[in-house]
């Protein structure tokens, strides 16, 4: 995957005078995972510039346009036409020049300022064209997100907004090294309340003898003098000489009149444990976790402000190590933000680039035919789903309902009319593969002889139950797994393996695959009658609850139905209210908003019952604990993650009351889970491991 990072022409990519775009670029650069994948473009006047970069030259001619001659410049680059993501930062209108000349890509469009101010995304038309052509379009605040969405209905486009801080490196600090010094940093102008903090500064040091300002940055426009011999003006520093001074700086003040769409003051401030005082213009306070947020913006204001924390030395200290200790915006989680949606995209690229030999595959699970339809909606007919979507030619086995119908005086179990049955359809059909889904009647010796008759076979097995010790029927599932593990030549589990107590050769995690044709509701679109939806059985193939048996999720659920009195839920398999199968299923799924996604056992790493397919894929508000770890795969905007009773509950009624929200985070959830852990994408993943093959496919659970 091919990344193109265009900056503003004036953008100086260079640590001799970067601002704030070429600190960001650059460090989420350094450290993402793509950053051999990525090449930076700019015009920089430095002989010294950061890595990764290509410098575009600019027309001198006159009335030539200096943005669409360095645009056009960029354009022509060969590795740039080949790009799969062009990532432009902070000028809206060189979207535009670059699809007029016939690029076509995946667009990102970072926003470092307010977009009602820069030149391609002042007006509703403008910021509505690059929602259309941009596949993200990402703000560094919340606020500078509420400016670009005046006047414009933000549901609509909800899923291609993000949110990505500036960030900072967490540096190692020794408290009792800190000096009494105040910091400002930034332009010496009266938009960044250089003024302000001069005036405030020069009444701290007249009246606090052991105390000194000290003041990084320049101004060439305006020029605002202060004088006091401890009030060191350094002029402009590099970044890391900038850092060295919050290293060593008890107090830094960030005090802008104008609405500043970030700042990184607050951030590197509480990075290295200074006390941050911002004021509350733009999405300055956003920057601060501890620190203190300005009211009112005056001379005195600030005088007060820092005067308090010099009298109160214990409350100072308590700001720096609560500001350094709940530091959040390191370089690490920006970019983690930051290549969650390259990693997206690198996937959507690679959809349906995968060819593969057509394969003949001998599956043997419990397709339920005894049950009459009732157990029709099951993972076995998803997965062959997806193998006959590949093109591959699927021969379907259901071992359970062969021993159930052959049951004699002579085979009391039916098992060896199974084993004499597999045989005879293997030589007939001479697979490629035997996939096994818990089809435990499945002798060792017969897979054995399999194995004598196509020395290429491939044996492989799917294990949908909890097989983690804070699961249910870990012994037996343990056993189940292992029964045959000499043979199997892969296993595929809905738990991480990682997480397993016990070892499984050559294992891997799949997700519950949806299916197209399973999964048809879009819950969201309607007006559903009942607010939350859950649903338990006593063992599908029983049907019904049994009489004295008891299911843990029964105390859970009623906890919180105590607690959520005004909510609407439709329950099933509980309090004598007996399961629901087949086609009834599906009409009570669909008379619901939300839907709990409750697994027996305690959370572990990925692991979850079919249910979460039900759920989501029909498009379901879903709700799932935080340990369950799928917050790796979904994201806030797609499914809802919890901690606790009291946290689910104080969700449940935030989400039943917003319709908008609640409608869009289904939506987004639902359509991710069709495209990423649809049945055809679990299939080619599976027969990707048994046969070793690297190609381009990507899948969301292994990267």
């Amino acid at each position: 995957m091919k990344i193109s990072i265009l900056l503003p022409y004036k953008e100086n990519y260079s640590p001799s005078y970067a601002g704030a775009v070429s600190l960001f670029v650059n460090e989420s650069t350094t450290i993402s995972k793509y950053k051999k994948n990525i090449k930076v473009y700019g015009n920089t006047i430095y002989k010294k510039k950061f890595n990764n970069y290509c410098n575009l030259k600019i027309s001198n001619k006159k009335f030539v346009s200096k943005n669409y001659s360095y645009v056009k410049n960029f354009t022509k680059i060969n590795e740039v036409k080949n790009s799969d993501i062009i990532e432009i930062h902070n000028r809206p209108i060189y979207l535009k020049y670059i699809i007029s000349e016939n690029i076509n890509t995946n667009f990102v469009v970072y926003f470092h300022n307010d977009p009602l101010n820069i030149k391609g995304s002042e007006t509703i038309k403008e910021r509505l064209y690059i929602l259309e052509k941009s596949t993200h379009v990402i703000f560094i605040s919340n606020w500078l997100k509420k400016q670009f969405f005046k006047g414009i209905d933000l549901n609509k486009y909800n899923h291609k907004i993000l949110i990505i801080s500036h960030s900072a490196k967490k540096n190692k600090i020794n408290f009792s090294n800190k000096k009494n010094f105040i910091m400002f940093v930034g332009k010496l102008n009266s938009s960044k309340g250089y003024d302000i903090f001069g005036k405030a500064l020069l009444k701290i040091l007249d009246k606090y003898q052991d105390w000194s300002a000290i003041v990084i940055g320049d101004e060439p426009r305006e020029k605002i003098i202060f004088k006091h011999k401890r009030f060191f003006l350094k002029g402009f520093k590099s970044h890391d000489e900038v850092i060295n001074f919050y290293k060593i700086s008890k107090i830094a003040v960030t005090c802008s009149r104008w609405e500043e769409p970030l700042g990184r003051g607050g951030i590197e401030a509480s990075a290295n444990g200074c006390a941050p005082i911002v004021s509350n213009r733009g999405g300055l306070s956003e920057t601060v976790t501890d620190g203190i947020i300005m009211k009112t913006l005056t001379v005195n204001g600030l005088y007060q402000i820092i005067e308090r924390l010099i009298k109160d030395k214990r409350k100072l200290k308590e700001i720096q190590k609560k500001s350094y200790e709940n530091f959040y915006l390191s370089h690490e989680f920006i970019n983690a933000k930051i290549d969650k949606y390259r990693k997206n995209l690198d996937l959507k690229l690679n959809y349906n680039n995968f060819s593969i030999n057509k394969l003949k595959i001998l599956h043997i699970t419990n397709f339920n035919q005894r049950h009459f339809g009732r157990l029709h909606y099951n993972t076995g007919k998803r997965i062959n789903n997806g193998f006959t979507r590949l093109g591959h030619n699927v021969l379907s086995i259901s071992d359970r309902d062969i021993t159930f119908f052959t049951k004699s005086f002579t085979d009391p179990s039916g098992s060896k009319s199974l084993q004499k049955y597999i045989i005879n359809n293997f030589n007939s059909f001479m697979p490629d593969i035997v996939v096994l889904g818990h089809a435990d009647r499945v002798a060792y010796e017969t897979l054995f002889n399999l194995k004598k008759i196509n020395k290429d076979l491939k044996i492989i097995q799917w294990f949908l139950d909890p097989v983690s010790k804070k699961g249910p029927d870990y012994r037996k599932n343990k056993d189940r797994i292992l029964n045959n593990i000499d043979i199997i030549d892969s296993t595929f589990l809905t738990t991480s393996p990682d997480c397993l107590e016990f070892k499984i050769k050559n294992s891997f995690f799949i997700p519950n695959p949806c299916d197209p044709s399973f999964e048809v509701l879009k819950n969201y679109e309607n007006d559903c009658y009942y607010d939350i939806f859950f649903a338990m059985s006593h063992g599908v193939h029983r049907g019904v609850l049994k009489q004295g048996k008891f299911d843990e999720r029964e105390i859970f659920i009623k906890r919180i139905l105590n607690k959520t009195p005004n909510l609407k839920y439709d329950l099933y398999g509980l309090d004598n209210h007996q399961p629901v199968w087949g086609n009834d299923f599906l009409k009570a799924i669909s008379n619901s908003k939300m839907g709990i996604n409750l697994s027996r056992g305690k959370p572990v790493k990925y692991y979850s019952s079919d249910r979460i397919v039900q759920l989501v894929g029909n498009g379901l508000l879903t709700f799932i604990h935080r340990d369950s770890q799928y917050q790796d795969f979904f994201s806030d905007d797609e499914m809802i993650f919890y901690s606790s009773d009291s946290d689910l509950v104080e969700k449940l009624y935030k989400y039943k009351s917003d319709y908008k929200l609640r409608t869009q985070i289904a939506k987004n959830g639902r359509n991710k889970y069709h495209k990423y852990f649809n049945s055809t994408i679990v299939s080619k993943f599976m027969i990707n491991k048994i046969y070793n093959r690297k190609d381009n496919q990507k899948f969301l659970w292994e990267i």
